[in-house]
């Protein structure tokens, strides 16, 4: 890792992690065990993806979306020691202490999961009159208490930044339609107490299919943001309207420490996109869409968990400090 390079976060030796394949020169490169978690891990369970992870105790816990056999979209905490193996709850988490307009579950998918100060906030795809962010807290992976939902409908893919951001809570999300949405922007809103959200300022829009096709059609981020001193590392993924429908890819952005709505650098080419069978087969073809990350400080080591074809759960490997150079080098802004 380059000295002059800091990231923040507590050291995480134990993390998930496998070399670089002998031969690759791929900035990110997959792990050779995946899928790590199959689509039948739970006995109701249809697909298993898009989930969030983060360090918990001495291993680590999450909040899985787990669509079940009616392909009902449910929520569900599950526990691991090494990150890779894991069990999963069978029975849906269940939120309480919310209002009772936004307290009735309807669906709820596609979960982050950010520690700030002292309790972790989940963020989810909340039904809603249509979809929108939901937001909890637990402290325990057990109990579950939500909160006002961030937004109206329509709305998706709420990630946490994981610290107070000129004293406020800070956000980032994609407004949406009510269906697959063939558009959309990154946008960074703040709020207070969790409850009012303001401030909205536009972060990204698609790129021009000239410049960087993957990501011509709609963006959104994806896991929580990690801190350095070039700024904030943003995994999002992009789409293509493909002849053959969507195609979704990640990469990785750089956005200003102190007004995180201002890129400083964005990557013309993906980290990752489908390639592999796990990736380009299953119930929607051709995804990988990011979640969550772990990441050690110390190494500079990165672990990508991503969705692979909205099916099973895949990981991806990577150095911070390339993933920067790499986006720097290839930036498109």
């Amino acid at each position: 890792m380059a000295s002059e390079l800091k990231i923040e976060g507590q050291p995480l030796s134990g993390m998930p992690w496998e070399e670089r394949p002998a031969g690759c020169k791929d900035v990110m490169w997959r792990y050779s065990a995946n899928p790590i978690i199959g689509r039948d891990a739970l006995s109701t369970s249809n697909s298993i993806f898009n989930s969030a992870v983060v360090p918990f105790g001495d291993g680590y816990a999450g909040v899985f979306r787990c669509d079940d056999t009616n392909r009902r979209m449910r929520l569900h905490a599950g526990f691991s020691k090494d990150g890779i193996n894991w069990d999963i709850k069978e029975e849906d988490i269940v939120f309480t202490g919310a209002d009772a307009g936004i307290g009735e579950w309807v669906y709820g998918y596609d979960p982050r999961v950010a520690w700030i100060e002292d309790r972790y906030y989940v963020t989810w795809c909340n039904g809603y009159h249509g979809p929108t962010i939901g937001c909890a807290w637990t402290k325990d992976f057990k109990t579950f208490h939500q909160l006002e939902n961030a937004f109206i409908p329509f709305n998706r893919n709420g990630v946490m930044f994981p610290r107070k951001i000129n004293g406020r809570f800070a956000m980032l999300s994609r407004p949406s339609d009510n269906g697959h949405t063939a558009f959309g922007d990154i946008f960074y809103s703040e709020s207070p107490d969790m409850e009012f959200w303001g401030r909205h300022r536009h972060v990204m829009s698609p790129a021009a299919f000239e410049d960087s096709a993957w990501q011509c059609m709609k963006i959104g981020a994806g896991p929580i943001p990690i801190e350095t001193s070039e700024g904030w590392l943003m995994i999002y993924h992009g789409v293509l309207r493909s002849c053959n429908g969507y195609v979704y890819s990640f990469g990785s952005a750089l956005l200003d420490k102190d007004e995180p709505w201002k890129v400083i650098a964005r990557s013309g080419p993906y980290l990752i996109a489908p390639r592999e069978l796990y990736e380009l087969t299953g119930d929607v073809p051709n995804v990988t869409f990011p979640c969550a990350t772990l990441h050690d400080p110390e190494t500079g080591r990165i672990a990508v968990y991503y969705g692979c074809a909205d099916t099973v759960t895949g990981l991806a490997f990577g150095y911070i400090d390339e993933i920067i150079e790499f986006t720097k080098q290839t930036n498109i802004l």
